[in-house]
């Protein structure tokens, strides 16, 4: 029997993308709430941006666990329950007593996302690899489908103004339920017995630092550009609030219209050739960005930008997992330099933003977007074996 004739596999494939989107659903509940849980905590915006560092600590501190999580308990039951926990760590926030208990209660929140995303990475790569075709940038694009309809679900509670503790919490319910369900159906792995399990904690290996430093380009962009595109229209192409806020819609969009899109890609032209490509429009869209003159170039660089980086970060997943003999570990590397990205882009868009300009914080986004097309090539091995493409037309790109 082919591979993707299997059915054991065929199901696994659809359970592994509704994990990815039920952990995208959890963030798009929280993001949606965030005013209300600063106001019930009664916390200053300034100390706001503090505790919101807690989650990207967490996660950077419990990424490398997920390896031997997986090894004790196999990859099933390993994700079953740290996806369940990241789902019932989603009720927390909203209960949190002042500044020392949301630090706290984001700590853990931030813990339990990191060790499921490593946990779902490693076994989507997996997935991939027994498919022989390239799913994950359409696994991504599942978790960004799953951030924006649990956007639209707090959107909803909070124009509703349902009050953040029973929203968060009956959301929380239903995501554990249906991650549960989900998990049941995905490959389950196991170590051999003789194979010793992954340290607790190490450094990850130097291929993943590389490939590491590739996913941060992206990464920066999607932070800066998620977080300051709407000021950057408002406050720079002096556009009304509408108009700003579409921005960032249409950036959210294009992102996961892109990941959807890009295993077809990768599929056609291998990852070194995709992110290449990628790179030169994520690059051209922020230089459309810093070159405007009125709100539709920059809506539209903004939009390039989206697309340019869209596939990044799951192909960075994919080849660190493809890099060693410990594939986890690899994208725990991988996963905390991404995470570190994401935390440092909206604050040092900030700081050069007020030392200089708007333009000149997305001058160095344009800089790291170039960085794409110069790194591409330590993507190679991504989608050797998945993507379907013969190996030469990958190898000498």
């Amino acid at each position: 029997m082919a591979k993707g004739t299997d059915p054991q596999l065929r199901r696994g494939r659809v359970a592994i993308s509704v994990v990815f989107a039920v952990h995208g659903a959890v963030t798009g509940n929280f993001a949606t709430r965030v005013p209300w849980i600063q106001e019930h905590a009664g916390v200053s915006p300034g100390l706001l941006g503090l505790a919101l560092a807690f989650p990207a600590i967490g996660a950077s501190c419990a990424m490398p666990l997920a390896g031997r999580i997986s090894h004790r308990f196999g990859s099933r039951a390993a994700l079953r329950g740290l996806l369940a926990l990241w789902c019932a760590a989603l009720a927390l926030p909203a209960i949190a007593p002042g500044l020392i208990g949301l630090c706290a209660v984001l700590f853990v929140y931030g813990a339990t996302a990191g060790a499921a995303d490593v946990a779902m990475n490693a076994l989507g790569v997996e997935t991939e690899e027994r498919l022989g075709r390239s799913i994950m940038s359409g696994l991504h694009g599942m978790w960004s489908a799953g951030a924006l309809l649990g956007s639209a679900a707090g959107t909803l509670a909070a124009r509703s103004d349902v009050d953040a503790r029973l929203h968060l919490g009956v959301a929380a319910g239903v995501l554990v339920a249906l991650g549960a369900l989900a998990c049941r159906w995905v490959l389950d792995l196991r170590g051999a017995a003789e194979e010793h399990p992954p340290p607790r904690f190490a450094l990850p290996p130097r291929s993943a630092l590389v490939i590491g430093a590739v996913g941060f380009c992206a990464v920066f962009a999607e932070g800066a550009s998620l977080d300051w595109s709407a000021v950057y229209l408002r406050d720079v192409m002096d556009s009304d609030a509408g108009l700003a806020a579409a921005c960032t819609t249409a950036f959210s969009c294009t992102m996961a219209a892109s990941r959807f899109a890009g295993d077809a890609m990768v599929r056609r032209f291998g990852p070194v050739r995709t992110v290449r490509t990628s790179g030169v429009l994520a690059t051209t869209g922020g230089l459309l960005v810093v070159l405007a003159n009125g709100p539709a170039p920059a809506i539209a660089g903004f939009g390039l930008i989206g697309l340019g980086i869209a596939v990044v970060v799951p192909l960075a997943f994919a080849a660190a997992a493809r890099s060693g003999p410990a594939p986890s570990q690899a994208i725990a590397g991988v996963a905390t330099i991404t995470y570190t990205s994401g935390l440092v882009a909206p604050a040092a868009i900030g700081q050069i933003a007020g030392a200089t300009s708007l333009t000149v914080s997305f001058g160095l986004v344009t800089a790291l977007a170039f960085g794409l097309i110069a790194g591409a090539g330590v993507l190679r091995g991504a989608g050797r074996e998945a993507a379907g493409a013969p190996s030469s037309a990958i190898e000498h790109i």
